[in-house]
């Protein structure tokens, strides 16, 4: 972890400094420090903030894109599905997909058929089962709640979820900093050095005190996701637009009647795109949209057209549903950085990533585009890239065999001594082994050193005291809402964390010596971030 107050950065000439510390940017530095590079990672915000926390939290290996002919593509995404189901496991989970098949759908009983046969062909090897067709009969049998309309059957098949892709990027990064890394949030790059024809660092401003600092590198990777074009603006430079993004909404509605016992992969009445039903975190996520989008970024909302769409269809696919506004818990929504075009609609728009090298500056690479699913082999690429650029020897990559923090190789049996321990509620242990892995026992370990610290805080009772402190002092979280809505997750409970924040806040005033007047202005903080995200 790293002390902004004992660190000068302008006194270190680092291998590369990655601006972005969304999944990419945390895959890449993640990579390159376990590599030996001395790495900087720096965020305006927090870790994974913009995008990773704002997709459908799936790891798929992209079944769709097999209409378009990126069969690379799927390769590559099953692949990396495979790789983050062994190096992962406490984040990502198999996760069985539901697509019912109606009468003139453009994608009918034939079609999911050899789709689906076609993606088991391109997954051998692969640990989850293969796909099945339901008869209509067996598809009402197992999702009675389906409309029966048209109904001609379904397929069901087995892609993976990531609960909390939030705590997917921070394992990177923290794994990034037990490599060496030095990570800085909160971090915003206001301009570039500039000397022969290359960007030997960056000037950066703490957003947290409005210090001004600079750093220097021998590489620069842009990783700023839709932000990426801000980010080489402020070069005083012009170049190509390299970022043409489209927004996604989601809803998150509590369980509904007809609810789906598994998640479902359907096609939108309206315009034919593919949309999904998922139960998620005990409740059900809804999305998503694809818009063009040309607004401001830090400000990504819902439209009430979306809202309409997804209410509209989702009460299609399920008559007794009877889902309105009111049952909306909450929505969320966030830009792709997909690659600039002005010639394909949003739906053609190809999900491959891009590493763009700047002929302009010698040293400079951009991120554009990528995906929770493929974010690891992008950092193998890249680094191998940054390696070949800094002249090194060629170096092994060991991202798809060494777990993250939490998935260590005792797993399974830290879960089910964990859970027999009877030191916590079952409810509380399940939860705890869920986000944290194997670093729950860490969390033991502060709870043996103050009981008080194993007291439940949130209205779920499932949360304690000791996740506050620890996403402070292990876990690189800097403000209320880091804490809430991307360590504890407690923020994104059907109540938001609203009211959560104030028995956080009071945790905060005892373990971690805040003042009544930080406590405040975090609360007052925390309340107006959820209230603009929906």
């Amino acid at each position: 972890m790293t002390d902004r107050t004992s660190f000068n950065a302008s006194e270190i000439t680092f291998d590369v400094i990655i601006i972005g510390a969304g999944i990419n940017g945390a895959g890449i530095a993640r990579d390159a420090a376990m590599r030996g590079l001395k790495v900087l990672l720096l965020d305006k915000g927090d870790i994974g903030s913009g995008t990773s926390s704002w997709s459908t939290r799936l790891i798929h290996g992209g079944l769709r894109y097999l209409e378009h002919g990126e069969f690379g593509l799927v390769r590559e995404s099953l692949r990396e599905r495979e790789v983050l189901l062994t190096i992962a496991p406490h984040l990502v989970r198999p996760l069985p997909i539901v697509i019912p098949i109606y009468e003139n759908a453009r994608r009918g009983l034939w079609t999911i058929r050899t789709g689906m046969i076609a993606y088991d062909a391109l997954s051998l090897g692969k640990t989850l089962p293969r796909h099945r067709i339901l008869s209509r009969a067996e598809a009402l049998q197992q999702e009675p709640g389906l409309n029966p309309e048209g109904l001609n059957g379904a397929a069901v098949y087995y892609d993976a979820q990531v609960e909390f892709a939030e705590r997917l990027v921070l394992e990177n990064v923290l794994s990034a900093t037990a490599h060496g890394a030095i990570a800085l949030t909160y971090a915003r790059v206001t301009d570039f050095l500039f000397a022969d024809g290359a960007i030997p660092g960056v000037n950066f401003t703490n957003e947290l005190n409005e210090e001004k600092l600079s750093a220097r590198a021998r590489i620069i990777v842009n990783a700023a996701g839709p932000w990426v074009d801000r980010v080489l603006g402020q070069s005083a430079a012009s170049s190509p637009r390299l970022i043409g993004g489209t927004k996604g909404s989601h809803i998150i509605v509590a369980s509904f009647p007809g609810a789906p016992s598994r998640a479902l992969y359907t096609e939108a009445e309206t315009d034919r795109r593919p949309f999904f039903i998922i139960p998620w975190n005990g409740q059900y996520l809804i999305g998503t949209t694809d818009v063009r989008y040309n607004d401001d970024l830090d400000r990504v909302q819902i439209d009430p057209d979306e809202i309409d769409y997804l209410l509209r269809e989702t009460n299609r696919l399920f008559p007794h549903a009877n889902l309105t506004r009111e049952g909306i818990l909450y929505t969320y929504s966030g830009v792709r950085p997909l690659p600039f075009t002005e010639d394909k609609n949003e739906r053609s728009i190809t999900r491959r990533h891009f590493i763009r090298e700047h002929p302009r500056w010698q040293n400079v690479l951009s991120i554009v585009g990528g995906k929770l699913t493929t974010y690891r082999s992008l950092a193998e690429q890249a680094v191998d890239l940054i390696v070949k650029k800094l002249g090194r020897g060629p170096s092994e990559c060991t991202t798809a065999k060494v777990p993250l923090p939490g998935a260590g190789p005792d797993l399974n049996t830290i879960e089910r001594e964990f859970k027999e321990s009877g030191t916590f509620s079952p409810l509380v242990s399940e939860r705890l082994v869920r986000i944290y892995g194997t670093r729950a026992t860490e969390l033991c370990e502060l709870v043996s050193q103050d009981a008080s610290l194993g007291e439940t805080f949130n209205r779920e009772g499932d949360a304690i005291a000791a996740e506050v402190v620890f996403s402070f002092t292990q876990e690189m979280a800097a403000t209320l809402a880091d804490c809430l809505l991307r360590r504890t997750m407690v923020g994104l409970n059907p109540s938001r964390g609203v009211g959560d924040d104030l028995a956080a806040a009071q945790i905060a005033l005892k373990h971690l010596g805040w003042s009544e007047s930080r406590a405040q202005d975090e609360l007052e903080n925390y309340r107006k971030e959820v209230q603009r995200q929906g």
